[in-house]
């Protein structure tokens, strides 16, 4: 069987995914049990964080297009979806944390999304979304979390 038809992600990219949420989970959690002194600081890193997160999903992305048929009305749709996500994630650092929080809650939810639409489309291998779906939920969760640090702490 191709790796491209798999149905079980390779363990590799579990265990490197796996390691990615680290950040997430730690800089979310952090919020709430660090001393106020560094919260600041935390949430910074995590959204910068988040950034570079959302720019390595948005690759993956650019490198699924360059593997489409040109011809294909696919092929635009998924350079498209390469580049909103590093676009998002820089926008974002911007904005004041209320904001650019939500945003990236809403970016990594909407581009769980367009993962398993590029695998609808056969651009994308059919294991992906077992791969993903526990990423975006932690990644998503986290965000849902230092979100609510925001509101209840001061930032």
């Amino acid at each position: 069987m191709h790796p491209f038809n798999a149905s079980r992600p390779p363990g590799l990219a579990v265990g490197l995914a796996m390691a990615a949420l680290v950040p997430f989970v730690t800089g979310a959690l952090g919020l709430w049990v660090i001393p106020e002194g560094w919260r600041v600081w935390v949430m910074e890193e995590l959204l910068a964080f988040a950034a570079v997160m959302l720019a390595f999903m948005g690759a993956i992305h650019w490198g699924l297009a360059m593997r489409a048929d040109e011809s294909s009305p696919d092929a635009p749709i998924q350079l498209g979806l390469s580049v909103i996500p590093p676009l998002l994630g820089w926008f974002a650092l911007s904005l004041p944390i209320d904001f650019a929080v939500p945003l990236f809650f809403c970016a990594f939810a909407a581009l769980y999304y367009a993962d398993i639409w590029a695998v609808r489309h056969g651009l994308a291998p059919d294991w992906y979304p077992a791969l993903r779906k526990p990423i975006s939920l932690v990644a998503v969760g986290s965000m849902a979390v230092a979100w609510g640090a925001t509101l209840v702490k001061n930032y």
